[in-house]
């Protein structure tokens, strides 16, 4: 079976964080590593429910955060929880926008190799590995979690619940926004909002926009990436339309609203008017390629995850004293931004080797200093998942301008509705998730450029969806 590609992977022997820091290695690239913003700790109830597993190992996998200081800071915990529990941790980092990570994970699950503890984007992945049969259930860490810090995020009650029962444990609310360059907005007299129209903000990129000055006012691609894809089912949904029913089980896509929407963002890309915002190159962008593009200062507005922001603010950008975060973009089938976030959540899978220290691991890095440290390090990327979390630390509360905001999203009621009937987010739907993992929606973005109709694109793209639910065991 092909290997994972992977970032980094150490065992920790007992070996403290400080001592790797003297050495000057780091779990993700070459160096000294950043001085670490928080002591970690392990408290004494941690090492107690550890003790049974002392010279045991747990392999873990991690879906690669984009902040290289993040990463590091979670190496950074899971060394002290080696040190201080006498055990070994084998981390491994795994780049989740390949295409092919469910695929992978489920051959290692049937050939025995599967790592003990992941973590993955719930609303991305949980419920297709939920589907193939390879989840166990958590329900009762989960019920210990809510005992000691209150309620998870809402969304995570969406993605992670199946027949009334946890198969995911919620880690840490991601981040997820809009940025706009406020002082580019400013010079053209335009107002700073908590949210704007889709077609508000392509007239402001528009107008924000000064190729001689390297401003491109549009930072976003629609090439395959996980960008595009969360770009495209963003505006797709606004505008009313949606890839599911709501309980996740018929695939409706092929609507009016559908069409309208893929219109109106395949303007933007094959349209004369709005060539002069758009970037060099952004045709072929991956997902990294905003992110490098924002802090180089050339875009106008883009659309990520908190990632872009947390790397202007630690590596001392200019640009983020410049950045105006806000919500996000709606369409004219709702009057308020369609965005709940997403969590990273730890997932145990059948048959490996040691589950219960996997457990033990997991509970560890949800709260107190292991999560505050990615916090620290990865400014409104890495936020609680659990209401408790939240106060725990003056930095969740007062950090940074936009943790109010971020922690409005994970709290906020739900569903959110639109006039045509949809409810988000909808029933956890593997057949979705699979179809995006495809990029189904982004190659039929890419013709839509090339000339074909949107109707035509988005029919077809529809027929493709309702092939993978029957593959699935889906009928439709």
């Amino acid at each position: 079976m092909e290997e994972f590609p992977v970032w980094s992977r150490r065992k920790f022997l007992g070996m403290s964080a400080t001592a790797l820091g003297a050495l000057g290695l780091s779990a993700c690239g070459g160096g000294t590593p950043a001085a670490p913003q928080v002591q970690v700790q392990v408290p004494q109830s941690v090492i107690d429910a550890a003790a049974p597993f002392r010279g045991q190992q747990v392999r873990m996998l991690s879906q690669k955060l984009y902040s290289e200081a993040a990463n590091a800071a979670l190496d950074r915990s899971i060394q002290t929880f080696a040190e201080a529990t006498g055990t070994t941790i084998e981390n491994s980092l795994v780049q989740a926008d390949a295409g092919d990570m469910v695929a992978k994970i489920d051959a290692e699950v049937q050939a025995g190799t599967a790592r003990d503890l992941a973590f993955a984007t719930d609303n991305r992945f949980v419920a297709q590995f939920y589907n193939l049969g390879i989840l166990t259930d958590v329900t009762d860490v989960v019920t210990e979690l809510i005992a000691e810090f209150g309620e998870p995020t809402a969304e995570s009650k969406n993605y992670c619940v199946f027949d009334g029962k946890w198969f995911a444990i919620p880690y840490h609310f991601i981040g997820l926004g809009s940025f706009a360059r406020k002082d580019w907005m400013q010079e053209k007299g335009i107002a700073l909002k908590d949210f704007y129209t889709w077609e508000e903000m392509r007239d402001i990129a528009l107008e924000i926009s000064d190729p001689a000055q390297r401003r491109f006012g549009w930072g976003m691609t629609i090439n395959r990436s996980g960008d595009a894809n969360g770009l495209i089912e963003s505006i797709i949904n606004g505008y009313g339309g949606a890839l599911t029913s709501n309980d996740g089980t018929k695939v409706t896509f092929n609507t009016p609203e559908t069409v309208e929407a893929v219109s109106f963002l395949g303007d933007i890309y094959t349209n004369p008017k709005y060539k002069p915002m758009l970037p060099p190159g952004i045709e072929s962008w991956t997902d990294s390629s905003n992110n490098e593009n924002w802090l180089a200062g050339i875009l106008g507005y883009t659309r990520n995850q908190y990632s872009v922001y947390a790397d202007s603010k630690s590596k001392g950008n200019p640009v983020y004293e410049q950045t105006h975060p806000f919500i996000d973009c709606i369409g004219p089938a709702t009057d308020r931004p369609l965005l709940f976030g997403q969590s990273q959540a730890f997932v145990v899978f059948k048959g490996v080797a040691n589950p219960d220290l996997a457990k033990v691991l997991a509970k560890y890095l949800v709260s107190g200093t292991p999560l505050l440290g990615i916090a620290k390090e990865a400014t409104g990327l890495a936020m609680p998942a659990w209401q408790k979390v939240w106060d725990s630390d003056p930095f969740y509360t007062s950090g940074d301008p936009a943790f109010p905001a971020l922690r409005k999203i994970t709290e906020a009621p739900l569903p959110l509705t639109t006039t045509t009937g949809n409810a988000f987010p909808q029933a956890p739907s593997p057949g979705a998730q699979a179809a995006v993992a495809a990029y189904l929606l982004t190659d039929m973005m890419q013709q839509v450029v090339q000339g074909t109709p949107a109707a035509t694109a988005v029919a077809e793209a529809h027929d493709r969806m309702v092939q993978i639910f029957e593959q699935q065991g889906v009928p439709q």
